[in-house]
């Protein structure tokens, strides 16, 4: 649920120091190698942020432990309002879709 809590401010640029830069959802690890990276400046290396980068994915995706680590998220997240299921999502595009074919039909049925 932290994807659809977030807005699209809530997302930080890592390891660009190290010329692989991520975006990833803030959290408490974000901040903790945020602070990293500010310090040691160009002398950081990437051992240095290991706790916060390396295997964090099970932690986070398995266990729910959403401060485990920096992990990738886009700015997209804001755009994320709700968790539906496959059927609801697939419902929803259909009838989306529609009703854009529906709208577009009765205006060329106008012309």
């Amino acid at each position: 649920m932290a994807l659809v809590a977030a807005s699209g401010l809530d997302t930080r640029l890592v390891m660009r120091p190290l010329r692989n830069t991520e975006r990833v959802l803030k959290n408490a690890a974000v901040d903790r190698l945020l602070e990293k990276e500010k310090a040691l400046g160009a002398k950081i290396r990437f051992e240095d942020i290991l706790p916060e980068v390396a295997g964090v994915y099970p932690k986070i995706m398995k266990e729910g432990a959403m401060d485990a680590g920096a992990w990738s998220c886009g700015m997209v997240a804001g755009l994320i309002r709700d968790v539906p299921t496959v059927k609801e999502l697939i419902d929803r595009i259909m009838a989306e879709a529609e009703g854009i074919i529906g709208r577009r039909l009765a205006g060329f049925m106008k012309a």
